[in-house]
């Protein structure tokens, strides 16, 4: 048996660092896609609406939600997030169960990208003071 030394890993492209607002706001979408989607399937399994408006009204709604994840490193990733808070919220005039559910991951996803914000720009400031010498012992 002979002692092969291991291939060296792969020196590929370094993983992008990703913003505080693009994680919290992808685990809120995340967790929120899922609510949906099980949201439809009450929704048609109670024949509350016609199985279209419920099963494609949510498959649409989910497609938004994994378009605004893949988007969130820009302002247009965060601005469907917040279109999808308005759609879940309005969803309440349909079913009014949704008003609760789109109140609470509107509060949630608020907050997120807020506080985000609001740290991502002191990691920013802190991050620029480092480079230029000028950071308090």
């Amino acid at each position: 048996m002979t002692d092969a030394p291991e291939p060296a890993p792969k020196a590929g492209r370094p993983r992008r660092q990703r913003s505080l607002r693009e994680m919290l706001g992808s685990i809120v979408l995340g967790f929120e896609l899922l609510v949906v989607f099980l949201g439809a399937l009450v929704l048609f399994g109670l024949q509350a609406l016609p199985a279209w408006v419920a099963l494609g009204g949510g498959a649409a709604l989910i497609v938004l939600m994994i378009v605004a994840i893949g988007l969130l490193r820009n302002t247009v990733g965060v601005v469907l997030g917040w279109i999808v808070q308005v759609v879940l919220v309005a969803a309440g005039l349909l079913v009014p169960a949704f008003f609760i559910v789109g109140a609470i991951f509107t509060a949630m996803w608020a907050y997120c990208m807020i506080a985000a914000a609001r740290i991502d720009r002191n990691n920013q400031a802190a991050a620029r003071a480092a480079g230029n010498g000028t950071e308090n012992p």
